[in-house]
């Protein structure tokens, strides 16, 4: 039996083709977006140049360097810490000095004064710093476009000199520690000085540099305190002797008490003997009693004086400090 052939059949899709649908008003949306874009980088553009107070009042500063070595474009000048300028541009002046203009905002001008001081200082850390100080703020006010002299401040300009001094000071303290130096002689010289200062002689041994002679002037001084003792308990002796109770002072006022009494009665008997006389001169009848009486007055007159010179001697044998005593009598 002779097979037959089936005709080809076409085999259909189960899913339907995807037709492309095109977006609407596709070019002004593109548009659209780019200009928003654009306007919100314009927006903040506008506001950090605001931001950065480039629509503010300024006045001009200009700032004479020797150098320019720290200082950018931008920067700021601080004044007490906060910041009241900015550096517009450095250029060079035909001097040969750098000319720093700094813009200085309207609201904070009135920290400058004409007698302020700027300062670029650059320290050992970090970048050149421009400082303003103004110590009088009663002065006038800085004039717009003035120019000042900036003074320089580098903290590392002074390494140089300062490492040559340490090393100089480090070897001058190196000779003077050295085995053989003066300080050390000396040092020694100090040590054995406080070593007799605490020995038995003290001060006198350091003084003397022996003991010999400090022992001498310590017996000498013994000495001297065993005869200023002597002679004090003698002056002590002394004045009890005279002075006291029973001293030779009490004896002498009596003494010279009992001399007044009888230099008083020896002053009485002479006027007698006077008086005598003066009868015995009137009287020349009676020479042999007036003789007589004036015989018996006489005795009684050397009796007193012989009282009198023994009262003397006694006086002169109390009295111990007396050389040359002299009775006058009346």
């Amino acid at each position: 039996m002779a097979m037959q052939d089936k005709p080809d059949t076409p085999v259909r899709n189960s899913e339907p083709a995807a037709t492309a649908r095109p977006v609407r008003n596709l070019e002004i949306k593109a548009a659209l977006l780019l200009l928003f874009t654009g306007l919100l980088i314009a927006a903040s553009v506008l506001y950090l140049l605001y931001a950065r107070g480039v629509f503010q009042p300024t006045q001009t500063l200009v700032l004479m360097a020797e150098d320019s070595e720290g200082v950018v474009v931008g920067m700021d000048m601080t004044f007490s810490g906060f910041p009241i300028g900015r550096v517009r541009r450095v250029e060079l002046a035909e001097t040969g000095q750098v000319r720093i203009v700094i813009d200085v905002p309207k609201k904070d001008a009135h920290w400058l004064r004409t007698s302020s001081i700027f300062t670029l200082v650059r320290g050992l850390v970090g970048g050149t710093n421009i400082r303003a100080y103004s110590g009088v703020l009663t002065d006038p006010p800085l004039p717009d476009g003035a120019v000042r002299t900036a003074l320089r401040g580098d903290a590392t300009a002074e390494l140089p000199r300062v490492l040559a001094s340490a090393k100089e000071v480090l070897e001058n303290v190196g000779r003077m520690t050295a085995q053989d130096a003066g300080l050390r002689a000396t040092l020694d010289n100090l040590q054995e000085v406080t070593a007799r200062l605490k020995g038995p002689r003290g001060a006198l041994g350091v003084m003397f540099g022996n003991d010999a002679d400090a022992q001498k002037l310590v017996a000498a001084l013994e000495r001297t305190n065993a005869l200023l003792a002597r002679v004090d308990s003698l002056a002590a002796k002394a004045d009890t002797q005279v002075f006291g109770p029973d001293g030779v002072m009490k004896e002498a006022r009596a003494t010279v008490v009992q001399l007044n009494v009888l230099l008083g009665e020896a002053r009485e008997s002479l006027k007698k003997v006077d008086a005598v006389l003066v009868e015995a001169q009137g009287i020349s009848a009676n020479v042999r009693g007036a003789t007589t009486d004036l015989g018996a007055l006489r005795g009684d007159v050397e009796a007193n004086l012989q009282k009198v010179e023994g009262m003397i001697n006694e006086l002169n044998r109390k009295w111990p400090f007396a050389r040359d005593t002299e009775v006058k009598l009346p």
